[in-house]
């Protein structure tokens, strides 16, 4: 027989993920993109809600959750996890090795945080160019009214 649990504490509600996801989207299509895959993660990695445009190719999903864990997993953006590390190959080819291929440092990928600037979670994107993926997750992470992270000051 089933008994009560203690529930999780949620910082980002499925409500305001589709909120990134839609923010995402809704960006993408004015300015005329090509179809994309948006994922978004709580902070403990897990997915919070995923979804591929119509016409976006299969593997998109996981380049998006990719670019998000290199984010989440690195305390920056995955645009800055990369540029960072552009002379230490061997670095990145560890952090890939150790996190089974789910770490993708190319621009696409941002924090969500909190009105403390703490992490509460990442967005990761892919379909268009990496500079315009990126674009769009900051856009949907404020469009769902929190703050984006590429890098600390």
């Amino acid at each position: 027989m089933a008994g009560k649990v203690y529930r999780s504490s949620v910082k980002i509600s499925r409500a305001q993920a589709r909120q990134i996801v839609d923010g995402a989207f809704a960006m993408a299509r004015a300015q005329d993109m090509d179809p994309l895959t948006a994922f978004v993660m709580d902070g403990g990695g897990n997915m919070i809600s995923a979804e591929r445009e119509d016409g976006c190719a299969p593997l998109r999903l996981s380049v998006s959750r990719g670019k998000a864990f290199a984010a989440l997993g690195n305390g920056a953006s995955s645009r800055t996890v990369g540029e960072r590390n552009e002379q230490r190959p061997a670095f990145l080819a560890s952090v890939a090795a150790a996190s089974d291929g789910q770490f993708i440092p190319v621009a696409g990928g941002v924090l969500i945080l909190d009105t403390n600037d703490e992490v509460i979670g990442a967005v990761g994107v892919s379909g268009a160019s990496s500079d315009e993926d990126e674009q769009v997750a900051i856009a949907g992470i404020e469009a769902a009214g929190f703050k984006a992270g590429t890098a600390p000051d």
